[in-house]
Protein backbone atom coordinates (compact mmCIF):
# COMPACT_ATOMS: atom_id res chain seq x y z
CA UNK A 1 0.00 0.00 0.00
CA UNK A 2 1.14 3.46 -0.81
CA UNK A 3 1.78 6.22 1.57
CA UNK A 4 1.29 9.15 -0.47
CA UNK A 5 2.52 12.58 1.78
CA UNK A 6 -0.25 15.73 0.77
CA UNK A 7 1.27 18.49 0.16
CA UNK A 8 -1.29 22.04 0.15
CA UNK A 9 -0.44 24.92 -1.59
CA UNK A 10 -2.12 28.47 -0.10
CA UNK A 11 -0.86 31.82 -1.22
CA UNK A 12 2.76 29.94 -2.00
CA UNK A 13 2.70 28.35 1.92
CA UNK A 14 2.49 24.80 2.49
CA UNK A 15 -0.81 24.65 4.75
CA UNK A 16 -3.36 21.77 6.31
CA UNK A 17 -6.61 23.39 6.22
CA UNK A 18 -9.76 21.93 8.79
CA UNK A 19 -12.79 20.63 6.83
CA UNK A 20 -11.33 22.09 3.52
CA UNK A 21 -12.58 25.70 5.25
CA UNK A 22 -9.46 27.79 4.67
CA UNK A 23 -10.39 30.65 7.33
CA UNK A 24 -9.15 27.35 9.61
CA UNK A 25 -5.96 27.08 8.16
CA UNK A 26 -2.73 26.09 9.79
CA UNK A 27 0.86 27.44 8.02
CA UNK A 28 2.95 24.38 8.67
CA UNK A 29 6.31 26.08 5.60
CA UNK A 30 7.01 28.87 3.96
CA UNK A 31 8.83 26.73 1.86
CA UNK A 32 6.43 23.98 0.11
CA UNK A 33 9.34 22.99 -2.27
CA UNK A 34 11.50 21.44 0.84
CA UNK A 35 8.51 20.21 2.43
CA UNK A 36 8.25 18.22 -0.70
CA UNK A 37 12.28 17.29 -0.78
CA UNK A 38 11.75 16.05 2.93
CA UNK A 39 9.18 13.47 1.68
CA UNK A 40 11.22 12.54 -1.30
CA UNK A 41 14.08 12.01 0.85
CA UNK A 42 12.58 10.33 3.36
CA UNK A 43 11.36 7.67 0.59
CA UNK A 44 7.88 8.75 -0.66
CA UNK A 45 7.56 7.39 -4.44
CA UNK A 46 4.09 9.85 -4.66
CA UNK A 47 3.77 13.18 -2.94
CA UNK A 48 -0.03 14.06 -3.16
CA UNK A 49 -0.05 18.52 -4.04
CA UNK A 50 -2.85 20.76 -4.28
CA UNK A 51 -3.31 23.86 -5.44
CA UNK A 52 -6.21 25.36 -2.33
CA UNK A 53 -6.02 28.66 -4.39
CA UNK A 54 -6.71 27.06 -7.43
CA UNK A 55 -9.23 24.60 -5.94
CA UNK A 56 -11.35 27.99 -4.73
CA UNK A 57 -11.10 30.36 -7.71
CA UNK A 58 -11.00 27.94 -10.40
CA UNK A 59 -8.24 28.90 -11.61
CA UNK A 60 -4.03 28.32 -10.94
CA UNK A 61 -2.64 30.34 -8.04
CA UNK A 62 0.32 28.07 -7.32
CA UNK A 63 1.49 27.22 -10.79
CA UNK A 64 5.63 28.14 -10.35
CA UNK A 65 5.79 26.32 -7.17
CA UNK A 66 4.47 23.17 -8.96
CA UNK A 67 7.01 23.36 -11.54
CA UNK A 68 9.51 23.85 -8.89
CA UNK A 69 8.12 21.06 -6.89
CA UNK A 70 8.34 18.46 -10.04
CA UNK A 71 11.56 19.98 -10.72
CA UNK A 72 13.47 19.14 -7.00
CA UNK A 73 12.15 15.54 -6.52
CA UNK A 74 12.19 12.46 -8.19
CA UNK A 75 9.19 11.34 -6.83
CA UNK A 76 5.85 10.69 -8.82
CA UNK A 77 3.50 14.27 -8.26
CA UNK A 78 -0.10 13.82 -8.31
CA UNK A 79 -1.73 17.29 -8.69
CA UNK A 80 -5.41 18.44 -7.68
CA UNK A 81 -6.99 22.04 -7.45
CA UNK A 82 -8.00 23.86 -10.46
CA UNK A 83 -7.27 22.04 -13.04
CA UNK A 84 -10.80 22.40 -15.08
CA UNK A 85 -9.15 22.46 -18.74
CA UNK A 86 -7.12 20.54 -21.13
CA UNK A 87 -4.45 23.11 -22.00
CA UNK A 88 -3.76 24.04 -18.30
CA UNK A 89 -3.59 20.33 -17.63
CA UNK A 90 -1.13 19.43 -20.72
CA UNK A 91 0.68 22.49 -19.47
CA UNK A 92 1.28 20.25 -15.93
CA UNK A 93 2.30 17.30 -17.48
CA UNK A 94 4.72 18.94 -19.63
CA UNK A 95 5.85 20.55 -16.61
CA UNK A 96 6.28 16.97 -15.22
CA UNK A 97 3.70 16.18 -12.78
CA UNK A 98 2.92 12.42 -13.17
CA UNK A 99 -0.83 12.53 -12.64
CA UNK A 100 -3.61 15.09 -12.59
CA UNK A 101 -6.49 15.08 -10.22
CA UNK A 102 -10.06 16.19 -11.62
CA UNK A 103 -12.49 17.06 -9.37
CA UNK A 104 -14.97 19.87 -10.13
CA UNK A 105 -14.83 19.14 -13.60
CA UNK A 106 -15.36 15.85 -13.50
CA UNK A 107 -19.22 16.74 -11.85
CA UNK A 108 -19.70 19.46 -14.64
CA UNK A 109 -17.53 18.38 -17.28
CA UNK A 110 -17.49 14.66 -17.38
CA UNK A 111 -16.48 14.50 -20.87
CA UNK A 112 -13.27 16.62 -20.31
CA UNK A 113 -12.26 13.72 -17.99
CA UNK A 114 -12.85 11.38 -21.32
CA UNK A 115 -10.33 13.40 -23.23
CA UNK A 116 -8.12 13.55 -20.70
CA UNK A 117 -8.36 9.83 -20.16
CA UNK A 118 -7.57 9.51 -23.95
CA UNK A 119 -4.85 12.15 -24.08
CA UNK A 120 -3.04 10.83 -21.23
CA UNK A 121 -4.15 7.15 -20.41
CA UNK A 122 -2.98 5.91 -17.26
CA UNK A 123 -2.82 9.46 -15.84
CA UNK A 124 -6.12 10.95 -14.52
CA UNK A 125 -7.24 10.36 -11.63
CA UNK A 126 -11.00 11.36 -10.37
CA UNK A 127 -11.31 12.83 -6.84
CA UNK A 128 -14.43 11.60 -5.10
CA UNK A 129 -14.96 14.53 -2.25
CA UNK A 130 -17.64 13.75 -0.38
CA UNK A 131 -19.78 15.01 2.83
CA UNK A 132 -22.23 12.72 3.65
CA UNK A 133 -21.75 10.53 0.40
CA UNK A 134 -22.60 13.24 -1.90
CA UNK A 135 -20.16 14.67 -3.63
CA UNK A 136 -18.79 18.14 -2.83
CA UNK A 137 -17.06 20.70 -4.93
CA UNK A 138 -15.57 24.15 -6.14
CA UNK A 139 -12.90 23.78 -3.46
CA UNK A 140 -15.50 22.05 -1.68
CA UNK A 141 -17.70 24.98 -1.32
CA UNK A 142 -20.70 23.22 -2.38
CA UNK A 143 -22.30 20.05 -1.92
CA UNK A 144 -24.58 18.46 -5.28
CA UNK A 145 -27.26 15.39 -4.77
CA UNK A 146 -24.76 13.35 -6.48
CA UNK A 147 -24.26 9.95 -4.58
CA UNK A 148 -19.92 9.21 -4.83
CA UNK A 149 -20.63 6.00 -6.14
CA UNK A 150 -23.17 7.04 -8.76
CA UNK A 151 -20.12 9.58 -10.12
CA UNK A 152 -17.27 6.87 -9.74
CA UNK A 153 -18.98 4.49 -11.99
CA UNK A 154 -19.73 6.77 -14.69
CA UNK A 155 -16.36 7.59 -14.90
CA UNK A 156 -14.56 4.36 -14.48
CA UNK A 157 -15.69 3.15 -17.91
CA UNK A 158 -13.58 6.08 -19.66
CA UNK A 159 -10.11 5.55 -18.39
CA UNK A 160 -9.66 6.98 -14.96
CA UNK A 161 -6.74 5.34 -13.34
CA UNK A 162 -7.42 5.64 -9.87
CA UNK A 163 -10.39 7.40 -7.92
CA UNK A 164 -9.27 9.44 -4.33
CA UNK A 165 -12.37 9.69 -1.98
CA UNK A 166 -12.13 11.90 1.18
CA UNK A 167 -14.08 12.18 3.62
CA UNK A 168 -14.67 16.31 3.86
CA UNK A 169 -15.72 16.51 7.55
CA UNK A 170 -12.98 14.24 8.53
CA UNK A 171 -10.30 16.25 6.66
CA UNK A 172 -7.88 17.65 8.99
CA UNK A 173 -9.25 16.37 11.98
CA UNK A 174 -7.03 13.30 12.83
CA UNK A 175 -10.66 11.31 13.39
CA UNK A 176 -9.87 8.45 11.38
CA UNK A 177 -10.83 7.52 8.45
CA UNK A 178 -14.74 7.38 7.13
CA UNK A 179 -14.21 3.10 6.56
CA UNK A 180 -17.84 2.06 5.97
CA UNK A 181 -18.20 5.09 3.17
CA UNK A 182 -14.47 4.40 1.55
CA UNK A 183 -15.97 0.38 1.86
CA UNK A 184 -19.11 1.21 0.27
CA UNK A 185 -16.78 3.47 -3.45
CA UNK A 186 -13.93 0.43 -3.14
CA UNK A 187 -16.54 -2.34 -3.37
CA UNK A 188 -18.82 -0.87 -6.18
CA UNK A 189 -15.54 0.22 -7.99
CA UNK A 190 -13.04 -1.99 -10.45
CA UNK A 191 -10.88 0.99 -10.57
CA UNK A 192 -8.57 1.37 -7.33
CA UNK A 193 -9.26 3.51 -4.70
CA UNK A 194 -6.67 5.43 -2.50
CA UNK A 195 -8.38 6.59 0.74
CA UNK A 196 -7.90 10.30 2.22
CA UNK A 197 -9.41 12.29 5.14
CA UNK A 198 -9.05 11.84 9.14
CA UNK A 199 -6.31 9.65 9.25
CA UNK A 200 -4.80 9.93 12.65
CA UNK A 201 -2.96 6.97 13.75
CA UNK A 202 -1.11 3.80 12.72
CA UNK A 203 -3.79 1.89 13.63
CA UNK A 204 -5.38 3.23 10.99
CA UNK A 205 -3.09 1.94 8.83
CA UNK A 206 -2.84 -1.11 9.56
CA UNK A 207 -6.57 -1.26 9.09
CA UNK A 208 -6.26 0.01 5.51
CA UNK A 209 -3.62 -2.58 4.88
CA UNK A 210 -6.49 -4.89 5.33
CA UNK A 211 -8.18 -3.53 2.85
CA UNK A 212 -6.03 -3.69 -0.34
CA UNK A 213 -7.73 -6.62 -1.33
CA UNK A 214 -11.12 -4.57 -1.62
CA UNK A 215 -9.08 -2.75 -3.95
CA UNK A 216 -7.72 0.44 -1.67
CA UNK A 217 -4.14 0.54 -3.62
CA UNK A 218 -3.00 4.00 -1.15
CA UNK A 219 -3.76 6.30 1.33
CA UNK A 220 -2.87 10.74 1.44
CA UNK A 221 -1.86 11.93 4.72
CA UNK A 222 -1.60 15.76 5.49
CA UNK A 223 -1.68 17.12 9.19
CA UNK A 224 -0.58 13.75 10.92
CA UNK A 225 2.58 13.72 9.99
CA UNK A 226 3.23 17.96 9.92
CA UNK A 227 2.42 17.86 13.76
CA UNK A 228 4.27 14.52 14.39
CA UNK A 229 1.42 12.54 15.05
CA UNK A 230 2.34 9.59 12.36
CA UNK A 231 6.18 8.58 11.54
CA UNK A 232 6.25 8.67 7.87
CA UNK A 233 9.34 5.99 7.78
CA UNK A 234 6.90 4.09 10.44
CA UNK A 235 3.59 5.07 8.15
CA UNK A 236 5.92 2.89 5.15
CA UNK A 237 6.29 0.16 7.94
CA UNK A 238 3.08 -0.65 8.23
CA UNK A 239 2.00 -0.10 4.62
CA UNK A 240 4.57 -2.82 3.77
CA UNK A 241 3.19 -4.96 6.14
CA UNK A 242 6.26 -4.55 8.23
CA UNK A 243 4.60 -2.72 11.37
Amino acid sequence: MLVIPAVDLLGGKAVRLLRGDPSRKTVFSEDPVQVARKWWELGAQWIHVVDLDGSLKGRPGNRKIVEEITRSVSASIQLGGGIRDLDLASAYMSAGVRRIVLGTVAVENPELVAKACERWPGRVAVALDARGGRVAVRGWKDTTSLDTVELARRLEGMGVSVFIHTDVERDGTREGINFQELLRVARALEVPVIASGGVGSLDDLRKLKELEDEGVEGVIIGRALYDGTIDFVEAQKVASGGG
